[in-house]
């Protein structure tokens, strides 16, 4: 008795495994939420979380950020439509709520378009983020968020890219 009661069991149990739903077909809530068209940091290191660029407070503190999109994907880039600033646990929210770093839109040329601006003009902007480099070997970050729009009217937020800021 007792081993026919183990083949029941062990027989609804491998029914079971196979009768389950595919473990690939994802809700909305739990599946990657990718853009027809990638956006991309020309230029930016990216190992680790989100991609970076350096830049020196002794060499003026220059930021400038190259975003593209793929040339095959027959799109072009209309305008950098919001800039949203802080530090890095910032979000696509985050374009919602404070996306106003820049008073205007940014155009675009082609696949690329280019967004620039100081360490100087992000501690005007920003007060409340630290912006000043620490001791090597550590450093500090901020980061920066857009949302892209193409010549049809997609809007594409794009991922999150920090800037280090070196002595």
């Amino acid at each position: 008795m007792k081993k026919i009661t183990q083949f029941l069991l062990l027989t609804v149990l491998a029914l079971a495994g196979v009768s389950c739903k595919d473990d690939y077909v994802y809700s909305d809530l739990v599946q990657d939420n990718r853009p027809a068209v990638p956006v991309t940091y020309t230029g930016a290191t990216t190992y680790g979380f989100d991609p970076y660029y350096e830049t020196s407070v002794a060499a003026g503190g220059n930021i400038k950020i190259t975003l593209s999109i793929p040339s095959s994907s027959g799109r072009t880039i209309k305008e950098i439509s919001k800039v949203a600033a802080g530090a890095t646990s910032i979000n696509a929210g985050t374009v919602a709520t404070a996306g106003n770093y820049n008073a205007a839109p940014i155009a675009g040329s082609g696949t690329t378009v280019e967004f620039t601006t100081t360490v100087k003009d992000f501690a005007t902007k920003r007060p409340a983020v630290p912006s000043t480099p620490v001791a090597l070997p550590g450093f500090r970050e901020i980061a920066f968020i857009f949302q892209v729009t193409l010549d049809d009217g997609t809007q594409i937020i794009a991922t999150p890219v920090r800037v280090r800021i070196l002595a």
